[in-house]
């Protein structure tokens, strides 16, 4: 475990978060934040996933901004979560992204995994950036909003169907564009009874039955690509 300094396209340096798994990796992970930034619940994601035999490493998309977010799930955090956001750009947390893919390209395949925030960049990692083999998007409440863009790598994606934030109807819209695209193939789930945030076990939305599935089908799909 260990806190390594990327570099942007753009010169921008930014903190990551790395956990490396016992032996040769079996290939690397991204790991993308929620708007909590690298906290423990995403270091603890990291670890897991490491213990799963893959490298991992989660850059600090809000150093962009401000270094060293570690933010609970708090009413108070979410507020200056979603303030912190604000401030931010796509294209350039895109560009983070990026760094960090390219900081383990040479463990071999490389997969991305997101959360909240991190799920829309999921999608945006798989339809926009390079040496991608895999990606999973948890609850990006932005795919609906880029549903017609085409992945260049599998996808899978896991959302509530109790979340407020992105409604089953959205979710549908990427279903229908996605059903036979021209591009890899999409693979969507819908969690009854859960809702935002369902598969992180720090929040009051955590949900274990559909945080299991989610995690048994995230594994699966990972250990086929990447």
């Amino acid at each position: 475990m260990s806190t390594p300094t990327l570099k942007a396209a753009d010169g921008h340096e930014l903190s990551a978060y790395v956990s490396a798994p016992t032996g040769k990796p079996r290939g690397a992970l991204v790991v993308i934040q929620e708007i909590f930034g690298v906290n423990h619940h995403i270091r603890g994601v990291c670890d897991r996933f490491a213990a799963q035999g893959w490298q991992v490493i989660s850059p600090a998309l809000f150093d962009r901004v401000q270094r060293g977010v570690e933010l609970g799930y708090a009413e108070s955090d979410r507020t200056e979560g979603r303030a912190l956001l604000g401030k931010m750009q796509w294209p350039l947390m895109q560009m983070d992204v990026q760094a960090a893919i390219n900081a383990v390209a040479d463990v071999g395949k490389v997969g991305v995994v997101g959360y909240c925030l991190g799920g829309s960049l999921a999608w945006m990692a798989a339809t926009r950036l390079d040496g991608v083999s895999a990606a999973v998007a948890y609850y990006g409440a932005q795919i609906p909003n880029h549903a017609e863009e085409q992945p260049r790598c599998p996808v899978l994606m896991h959302f509530g169907a109790e979340d407020q934030g992105i409604p089953l109807t959205g979710v549908d819209k990427v279903r229908e564009v996605q059903a036979n695209p021209p591009g890899a193939p999409v693979e969507i789930h819908v969690y009854p009874g859960a809702g935002h945030g369902f598969s992180c076990d720090e929040r009051a939305s955590f949900h274990p039955a559909s945080h299991e599935l989610a995690l048994e089908r995230t594994l699966a799909f990972l250990r086929e690509h990447v």
